[in-house]
């Protein structure tokens, strides 16, 4: 009996994330599956037990690689909030048809998810979560510089920055024109900056 061949994970996790990410969760049937990932459905479930945790694969998957985006944006210069403007700006420059040209998703999935998907909501919360910790982290290390003044409350700066992003990720998603999504994501990195300007102006100008 001719053996099957061993699958290679890296490659079906990213092949399940671009379809789950383009057709959502409950769209995405086992013969889609079978389809993108080349595998009989067994071994599909061999491997991933079953569609759920294979799902929660992929948003793990998704989450470090957006995670690994924003640390590698903020180790590329000594001012957090310049990486963070930068970071703004550069969903401006997706690529024309790739999946960083999608709405975010962790935010489609938490609005896709009824009652009785709870583990797989909650992971896209627990996710979001996170990501806003990072970015108040980054938002903290600016005080810590001098960029911010002390009373600067990173919590909050942290959940419109995220709300930025989604933003942009929707802008995106829906085919905004270039142009004009360069200049909305130039829009919100000049108020990341702006920040730091006010903070340096003379007291009581």
């Amino acid at each position: 009996m001719k053996r099957a061949r061993p699958y290679d994970r890296d490659r079906a996790l990213e092949a399940a994330l671009d379809l789950f990410w383009r057709k959502g969760y409950h769209a995405t049937s086992l013969k889609d599956l079978e389809a993108a990932l080349a595998m009989k459905p067994g071994s599909i479930y061999a491997a991933f037990k079953s569609k759920e945790a294979l799902y929660l694969a992929v948003l793990d998957r998704y989450f470090e690689r957006g995670r690994g985006g924003l640390r590698e944006q903020l180790a590329r210069t000594d001012s957090p909030l310049e990486a963070l403007a930068e970071h703004l700006r550069s969903f401006a420059r997706v690529k024309e048809g790739g999946t960083d040209g999608r709405a975010c998703m962790l935010v489609k999935t938490l609005l896709d998810m009824p009652p009785d998907e709870a583990a797989i909501a909650a992971r896209s919360r627990r996710y979001l979560d996170e990501m806003k910790a990072e970015i108040a982290a980054a938002f903290e290390k600016a005080k810590d510089r001098g960029e911010l003044p002390p009373e600067a409350d990173a919590a909050r700066l942290a959940r419109r920055f995220q709300a930025y992003l989604a933003a942009l990720r929707i802008e995106v998603h829906r085919g905004t024109a270039p142009d004009e999504l360069a200049a909305l994501a130039e829009d919100m990195a000049a108020e990341v900056e702006g920040l730091r300007a006010r903070q340096a102006s003379p007291s009581g100008a």
